[in-house]
Protein backbone atom coordinates (compact mmCIF):
# COMPACT_ATOMS: atom_id res chain seq x y z
CA UNK A 1 0.00 0.00 0.00
CA UNK A 2 1.14 3.50 -0.30
CA UNK A 3 2.03 5.76 2.45
CA UNK A 4 2.74 9.07 3.56
CA UNK A 5 4.70 10.77 6.76
CA UNK A 6 3.13 12.33 9.35
CA UNK A 7 5.19 13.69 12.55
CA UNK A 8 8.08 11.67 11.05
CA UNK A 9 5.63 8.61 11.51
CA UNK A 10 4.83 6.41 8.40
CA UNK A 11 0.96 5.85 7.80
CA UNK A 12 0.18 3.29 5.02
CA UNK A 13 -3.34 3.46 3.77
CA UNK A 14 -5.45 1.37 0.23
CA UNK A 15 -5.57 4.24 -2.71
CA UNK A 16 -8.45 2.86 -4.75
CA UNK A 17 -10.46 4.07 -8.14
CA UNK A 18 -10.78 7.52 -9.34
CA UNK A 19 -13.20 10.41 -8.80
CA UNK A 20 -14.37 12.21 -5.93
CA UNK A 21 -12.08 11.11 -3.13
CA UNK A 22 -14.09 9.40 -0.35
CA UNK A 23 -11.64 8.88 3.20
CA UNK A 24 -12.69 5.33 5.42
CA UNK A 25 -12.06 5.73 9.23
CA UNK A 26 -11.77 2.35 10.72
CA UNK A 27 -12.93 1.94 14.58
CA UNK A 28 -10.44 0.97 17.71
CA UNK A 29 -8.44 -2.53 17.43
CA UNK A 30 -8.95 -2.48 13.25
CA UNK A 31 -7.50 -1.49 10.01
CA UNK A 32 -8.38 -0.17 6.66
CA UNK A 33 -9.17 -3.63 5.76
CA UNK A 34 -12.80 -3.47 7.65
CA UNK A 35 -13.08 -1.55 4.48
CA UNK A 36 -11.99 -3.47 1.62
CA UNK A 37 -15.57 -4.96 0.70
CA UNK A 38 -16.84 -0.64 0.74
CA UNK A 39 -13.98 0.25 -1.23
CA UNK A 40 -14.60 -2.25 -3.73
CA UNK A 41 -18.19 -1.32 -3.83
CA UNK A 42 -17.23 2.61 -4.42
CA UNK A 43 -13.71 2.39 -6.35
CA UNK A 44 -15.46 2.70 -9.90
CA UNK A 45 -17.12 5.93 -8.78
CA UNK A 46 -14.73 7.43 -6.25
CA UNK A 47 -11.38 7.28 -5.69
CA UNK A 48 -11.11 5.61 -2.01
CA UNK A 49 -8.62 6.69 0.70
CA UNK A 50 -8.48 4.01 3.86
CA UNK A 51 -5.75 4.75 6.31
CA UNK A 52 -4.50 2.43 9.06
CA UNK A 53 -4.43 4.68 11.82
CA UNK A 54 -1.88 4.63 14.15
CA UNK A 55 -0.30 1.62 15.59
CA UNK A 56 -2.66 -0.38 13.54
CA UNK A 57 -2.20 -2.79 10.46
CA UNK A 58 0.76 -0.94 8.43
CA UNK A 59 1.32 1.83 10.17
CA UNK A 60 3.65 3.17 12.83
CA UNK A 61 2.85 3.73 16.41
CA UNK A 62 2.27 6.90 17.82
CA UNK A 63 5.38 8.26 18.90
CA UNK A 64 4.59 9.44 22.21
CA UNK A 65 5.96 12.61 22.88
CA UNK A 66 2.90 14.37 23.62
CA UNK A 67 -0.75 13.54 25.50
CA UNK A 68 -2.76 11.78 22.77
CA UNK A 69 -5.95 13.84 21.15
CA UNK A 70 -8.08 13.64 18.64
CA UNK A 71 -6.10 16.30 16.96
CA UNK A 72 -3.33 13.89 16.55
CA UNK A 73 -5.11 11.33 14.75
CA UNK A 74 -6.57 13.76 12.51
CA UNK A 75 -3.54 14.93 11.60
CA UNK A 76 -3.60 11.45 9.28
CA UNK A 77 -6.73 13.14 7.27
CA UNK A 78 -5.29 15.96 6.26
CA UNK A 79 -2.35 14.85 5.31
CA UNK A 80 -3.85 12.60 2.97
CA UNK A 81 -6.13 15.66 1.39
CA UNK A 82 -3.24 17.49 1.01
CA UNK A 83 -2.30 14.90 -0.65
CA UNK A 84 -5.19 14.39 -3.18
CA UNK A 85 -5.46 17.93 -3.30
CA UNK A 86 -9.02 18.05 -2.99
CA UNK A 87 -12.25 17.86 -0.63
CA UNK A 88 -13.48 14.88 0.19
CA UNK A 89 -16.12 12.71 1.79
CA UNK A 90 -15.61 11.72 5.18
CA UNK A 91 -16.57 8.08 6.56
CA UNK A 92 -15.70 7.26 9.94
CA UNK A 93 -16.81 4.03 12.36
CA UNK A 94 -16.70 4.25 16.19
CA UNK A 95 -13.45 5.61 17.25
CA UNK A 96 -12.59 6.84 13.07
CA UNK A 97 -15.99 8.42 14.13
CA UNK A 98 -14.85 10.37 16.51
CA UNK A 99 -11.87 11.73 14.54
CA UNK A 100 -13.87 12.40 11.72
CA UNK A 101 -16.16 14.25 13.28
CA UNK A 102 -12.94 16.64 15.12
CA UNK A 103 -11.68 17.05 11.69
CA UNK A 104 -15.27 18.50 10.47
CA UNK A 105 -15.81 20.90 13.42
CA UNK A 106 -12.13 21.79 12.79
CA UNK A 107 -11.46 21.92 9.39
CA UNK A 108 -15.37 22.17 7.75
CA UNK A 109 -14.07 23.30 5.13
CA UNK A 110 -12.29 20.23 3.60
CA UNK A 111 -15.27 18.16 3.35
CA UNK A 112 -18.34 17.57 1.06
CA UNK A 113 -20.02 15.64 3.20
CA UNK A 114 -20.04 13.25 5.87
CA UNK A 115 -20.77 9.34 7.06
CA UNK A 116 -20.60 8.79 11.26
CA UNK A 117 -21.25 5.16 12.57
CA UNK A 118 -21.81 5.55 16.08
CA UNK A 119 -18.77 7.77 16.44
CA UNK A 120 -17.49 7.47 20.17
CA UNK A 121 -17.56 11.30 21.25
CA UNK A 122 -17.53 10.20 24.57
CA UNK A 123 -16.70 13.81 25.46
CA UNK A 124 -20.57 14.63 24.49
CA UNK A 125 -22.11 12.55 27.11
CA UNK A 126 -23.11 13.54 30.85
CA UNK A 127 -23.54 11.02 31.58
CA UNK A 128 -20.15 8.59 31.22
CA UNK A 129 -20.75 6.22 33.94
CA UNK A 130 -21.20 2.83 31.99
CA UNK A 131 -18.43 3.62 29.15
CA UNK A 132 -16.00 5.28 31.97
CA UNK A 133 -15.85 1.46 33.20
CA UNK A 134 -15.07 -0.07 30.16
CA UNK A 135 -12.65 2.38 29.41
CA UNK A 136 -11.10 1.82 33.21
CA UNK A 137 -11.15 -2.09 32.36
CA UNK A 138 -8.85 -1.17 29.39
CA UNK A 139 -6.47 1.02 31.31
CA UNK A 140 -6.38 -1.43 34.33
CA UNK A 141 -5.47 -4.66 31.85
CA UNK A 142 -2.80 -2.21 30.13
CA UNK A 143 -1.68 -1.29 33.39
CA UNK A 144 -1.66 -4.79 34.98
CA UNK A 145 -0.37 -6.88 31.46
CA UNK A 146 -3.30 -8.58 31.22
CA UNK A 147 -4.30 -7.52 27.64
CA UNK A 148 -5.91 -10.65 26.41
CA UNK A 149 -8.35 -10.33 29.33
CA UNK A 150 -8.79 -6.56 28.64
CA UNK A 151 -9.31 -7.53 24.99
CA UNK A 152 -11.81 -9.83 25.54
CA UNK A 153 -13.82 -7.40 28.11
CA UNK A 154 -13.34 -4.59 25.73
CA UNK A 155 -14.47 -6.77 22.67
CA UNK A 156 -17.45 -8.07 24.45
CA UNK A 157 -18.52 -4.74 25.85
CA UNK A 158 -19.42 -3.86 21.94
CA UNK A 159 -19.90 -7.50 20.36
CA UNK A 160 -21.80 -8.56 22.75
CA UNK A 161 -21.57 -11.09 25.51
CA UNK A 162 -20.08 -14.10 24.60
CA UNK A 163 -19.04 -13.02 21.20
CA UNK A 164 -15.49 -13.57 22.40
CA UNK A 165 -15.89 -17.07 22.70
CA UNK A 166 -16.59 -17.09 18.74
CA UNK A 167 -13.29 -15.15 18.00
CA UNK A 168 -10.22 -17.90 16.61
CA UNK A 169 -7.04 -17.97 18.43
CA UNK A 170 -4.84 -16.44 16.37
CA UNK A 171 -7.04 -13.28 15.97
CA UNK A 172 -7.21 -12.92 19.47
CA UNK A 173 -3.38 -12.78 20.01
CA UNK A 174 -3.54 -10.57 16.98
CA UNK A 175 -5.47 -8.27 19.05
CA UNK A 176 -4.66 -7.86 22.52
CA UNK A 177 -1.33 -5.74 22.09
CA UNK A 178 -3.75 -3.59 20.26
CA UNK A 179 -4.95 -2.68 24.41
CA UNK A 180 -2.19 -0.10 24.82
CA UNK A 181 -3.09 1.94 21.61
CA UNK A 182 -6.93 1.57 22.61
CA UNK A 183 -6.33 2.94 26.28
CA UNK A 184 -5.23 6.22 24.58
CA UNK A 185 -8.11 6.66 22.65
CA UNK A 186 -10.65 5.89 25.32
CA UNK A 187 -8.64 9.21 26.82
CA UNK A 188 -8.56 11.29 23.18
CA UNK A 189 -12.49 10.59 23.05
CA UNK A 190 -13.19 11.60 26.69
CA UNK A 191 -10.95 14.87 27.08
CA UNK A 192 -11.84 16.57 23.28
CA UNK A 193 -12.17 20.24 23.96
CA UNK A 194 -15.43 20.63 22.39
CA UNK A 195 -19.05 20.81 23.61
CA UNK A 196 -22.47 19.94 21.71
CA UNK A 197 -22.83 23.45 20.57
CA UNK A 198 -19.10 23.69 19.02
CA UNK A 199 -20.73 21.35 16.68
CA UNK A 200 -23.32 23.55 15.11
CA UNK A 201 -20.67 24.74 13.00
CA UNK A 202 -20.45 21.39 10.67
CA UNK A 203 -22.24 22.51 7.90
CA UNK A 204 -21.80 19.35 5.91
CA UNK A 205 -24.63 17.02 5.13
CA UNK A 206 -24.13 14.07 7.34
CA UNK A 207 -25.78 10.79 7.69
CA UNK A 208 -25.98 8.87 10.94
CA UNK A 209 -25.49 5.34 11.36
CA UNK A 210 -27.25 3.63 14.34
CA UNK A 211 -27.00 -0.18 15.35
CA UNK A 212 -31.10 -0.76 16.76
CA UNK A 213 -28.87 -3.27 19.54
CA UNK A 214 -25.73 -1.04 20.43
CA UNK A 215 -25.01 -0.02 23.97
CA UNK A 216 -26.45 3.17 25.61
CA UNK A 217 -23.77 5.78 25.17
CA UNK A 218 -23.29 5.20 21.56
CA UNK A 219 -27.16 5.88 21.03
CA UNK A 220 -27.08 8.69 22.88
CA UNK A 221 -24.25 10.25 21.07
CA UNK A 222 -26.06 9.31 17.87
CA UNK A 223 -29.37 11.06 19.32
CA UNK A 224 -27.29 13.91 20.37
CA UNK A 225 -25.81 14.71 17.07
CA UNK A 226 -28.83 14.32 15.53
CA UNK A 227 -30.48 16.82 16.89
CA UNK A 228 -27.69 19.60 16.61
CA UNK A 229 -25.50 18.83 13.36
CA UNK A 230 -27.77 21.50 11.04
CA UNK A 231 -27.63 18.98 8.19
CA UNK A 232 -28.14 15.33 9.87
CA UNK A 233 -30.01 12.42 9.04
CA UNK A 234 -30.30 9.36 11.42
CA UNK A 235 -30.49 5.79 9.97
CA UNK A 236 -30.88 2.73 12.17
CA UNK A 237 -29.56 -0.66 10.76
CA UNK A 238 -32.58 -3.43 12.17
CA UNK A 239 -30.92 -5.76 14.72
CA UNK A 240 -27.42 -4.68 14.23
CA UNK A 241 -25.09 -3.66 17.11
CA UNK A 242 -21.79 -1.12 17.09
CA UNK A 243 -19.85 -3.21 14.76
CA UNK A 244 -22.13 -3.09 11.49
CA UNK A 245 -20.11 -2.64 9.05
CA UNK A 246 -18.92 -5.93 10.02
CA UNK A 247 -21.81 -7.62 11.05
CA UNK A 248 -24.24 -6.13 8.96
CA UNK A 249 -22.01 -5.15 6.00
CA UNK A 250 -24.06 -4.84 2.93
CA UNK A 251 -26.83 -3.06 5.10
CA UNK A 252 -24.00 -0.49 5.91
CA UNK A 253 -22.54 -0.09 3.05
CA UNK A 254 -25.82 0.68 0.86
CA UNK A 255 -26.43 3.36 3.82
CA UNK A 256 -23.15 5.07 2.53
CA UNK A 257 -23.02 4.78 -1.17
CA UNK A 258 -26.82 5.93 -1.00
CA UNK A 259 -25.41 9.08 0.66
CA UNK A 260 -22.40 9.52 -1.55
CA UNK A 261 -24.87 9.28 -4.65
CA UNK A 262 -27.17 11.72 -3.59
CA UNK A 263 -24.39 14.40 -2.93
CA UNK A 264 -23.12 14.08 -6.30
CA UNK A 265 -26.92 13.62 -7.96
CA UNK A 266 -27.25 17.49 -5.26
CA UNK A 267 -24.32 19.20 -7.19
CA UNK A 268 -25.46 17.77 -10.70
CA UNK A 269 -29.17 19.05 -10.14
Amino acid sequence: MPCVEVRGRRVEYLDAGSGDPVVLLHSSASSAAQWRALAAQLSDRYRVLAPDLYGYGASARWPGHAAFTLAHEAEIVHALLDRVGAQAHLVGHSYGGAVALHAARTRGGRFRSLVLIEPVAFYLLADRAEIAAVAEGVRRAVASGDYLGGCRDFYEYWSGAGSWDSVPAAKREAMAPLMAKVAIEFHAAFTEPAGLADHRRIAAPTLLVLGERSPQPARRICELLAATLPQARLRIVDGAGHMSPMTHRDAVNTLVAEHLSSQLEEVLS
